[in-house]
């Protein structure tokens, strides 16, 4: 007999574990507050112009294919990819631009012409890389991080010294390299993991594999396009999927939640999956008996960054930019500091531009530029009075002198979005935009649990418990979570 399960949540995590749990028999209610499903990867328009809100870099697309397999279908099936190439550029300063190559031969002539002889070392990096990525995705995040006995078997445990867990990002890095644009741009990928390259484990050098091998792509139409294809799957398997549904309490009686109450409704479950953020979920939907965790627990965690984005309208083509840019013209290293040393505003930070309208000009009207940046900052901060507007300009004023170009008197739509914005839309706890850190102390077992200990039905997906932050990870939670409430509660 089917038993009823809610998810609150409709992200990457929510939409994943709703669809595996439906796939195998649950009767299945997804809540959403929001008016569109896809949580931090929702869109909107604009005066012609369509943005994607949050994730914009599609990479692991081995992950998505391996996804959508298992209900057995393909990517394809609801998007079309277009692999990137170059895949991005960093701007160092005005007359250094560095465009990273999707072909293997030109990456490797690329180091060799900013470091004669690197292109031997770059091998045995990607090589090292590449196993920590094969044994990181197929060995470690899908494991659900609730026992130590998960990790016991041989393969694992060998592989702990091959994965590099206790160096450092930064020291394996320089041992294989001495130049600063090289090294930066192998250390950026783990910039948004919650720590600064040397208190990262080296282990993390498998996202080089995923950037540097595996490739950026981009889903036409934009990353919303993943949501609407996870949404038609989920809705074919029978997911009853109900918009503006904000969750207000779920109902605990004598050890098992019983209902999940909104504003309006009140649904029965006999399993719940909370697919929102774990803090809010947690400390604001539960009476206090039914808490795991106390807000000291939480204000201990070490959060991934927030980012203060920007969504422009520009009325014209702009010049010497790709789909992704990074600007990397300021010091790497105290904006990393600034994040996650010293929180404050940096006073000279390092910015994300992605002008989506340089693949597919779908995205704004005839001649015009849809224009998205990102500036990662430390969660938490106070947002004063016209601070949106400094950085704007801040960033603008380089964006224009390092393009050679005019950009500000032809924005026609802005919009900005930072912590409080993240905290209303999302009740993001701080104010994040990545979720927890991925710092050793905060790996595997050492993670908020993904099942309560105190309420018996109740479990939690996504990025602020196993196994981390990031599109990818998420579609795996969803997957790892659905297979724990089987196990259980089986039907």
């Amino acid at each position: 007999m089917s038993k009823k399960v809610v998810v609150i949540g409709a992200g990457f995590a929510g939409l994943s574990t709703a669809s595996f749990l439906a796939r195998d028999g649950y009767q299945v209610t997804l809540l959403e507050k929001n008016s569109i499903p896809g949580g931090r990867a929702r869109k909107f328009e604009a005066e012609g112009f369509t943005f994607d809100m949050g994730p914009s870099w599609y990479w692991m697309p081995d992950v998505f294919d391996k996804y959508f397999a298992e209900f057995g279908k393909k990517v394809s099936d609801y998007y079309e990819l277009t692999r990137l190439d170059p895949a991005y550029s960093i701007f160092f300063g005005k007359d250094e631009v560095m465009n990273i190559p999707a072909g293997k031969k030109a990456l490797y002539d690329l180091f060799e012409q900013h470091e004669p002889g690197s292109s031997k070392n770059l091998d045995k990096f990607l090589k090292e890389a590449a196993y920590k990525y094969e044994v990181g995705i197929n060995e470690f995040v899908y494991k659900p991080g609730r026992s130590i006995m998960e990790f016991a078997d041989t393969r694992v445990l060998k592989s702990l010294f091959r994965l590099q867990m206790f160096s450092s990002m930064s020291s394996h890095v320089r041992k294989l390299f001495k130049n600063p644009r090289l090294i930066e741009l192998l250390e950026f990928p783990v910039l948004f993991l919650g720590a600064t390259p040397e208190k990262t484990p080296a282990m993390y050098s498998l996202m080089n594999h995923a950037d540097l091998v595996l490739g950026t792509w981009y889903p036409k139409g934009g990353m919303h396009k993943i949501i609407e294809g996870m949404v038609s799957l989920a809705e074919e398997l029978g997911v009853d999927i109900r918009l503006n549904q904000e969750v207000k309490h779920i109902f605990v009686p004598n050890g098992s939640a019983k209902k999940v109450i909104t504003a309006t409704d009140e649904f029965e479950a006999e399993v719940i999956v909370a697919g929102g953020d774990y803090h809010h979920m947690e400390q604001q939907l539960l009476e206090p008996r039914c808490r795991m965790y106390t807000e000291s627990y939480w204000d201990k965690r070490v959060m991934a960054p927030s980012s203060l984005l920007f969504y422009l309208g520009v009325n014209k083509k702009l010049n010497n930019l790709l789909h992704h840019n990074l600007f990397f013209d300021e010091d790497f290293k105290q904006h990393a500091v600034d994040i996650y040393e010293k929180p404050i505003w940096p006073e000279k930070p390092l910015f994300y531009a992605c002008c989506t309208t340089k693949t597919d000009p779908s995205g704004a009207p005839e001649g015009c530029e849809n224009l998205f940046l990102l500036i990662p900052l430390a969660p938490n901060l106070k947002e004063e009075d016209g601070i949106r507007e400094k950085y704007y300009n801040i960033v603008m004023d380089r964006l224009e002198d390092l393009t050679g170009q005019s950009i500000r008197d032809s924005v026609v739509y802005k919009r900005s979005y930072a912590h409080s914005d993240f905290e209303q839309d999302y009740h993001a706890y701080k104010g994040n935009a990545y979720g927890l850190a991925n710092t050793l102390t905060q790996t595997a077992l050492l993670k908020p649990s993904l099942k309560s200990k105190k309420v018996k039905n109740l479990y939690f997906t996504g990025q602020l418990t196993t196994p981390g932050p990031g599109v990818p990870p998420s579609l795996i939670s969803g997957q790892v979570v659905a297979g724990e409430v089987k196990k259980e509660f089986a039907i």
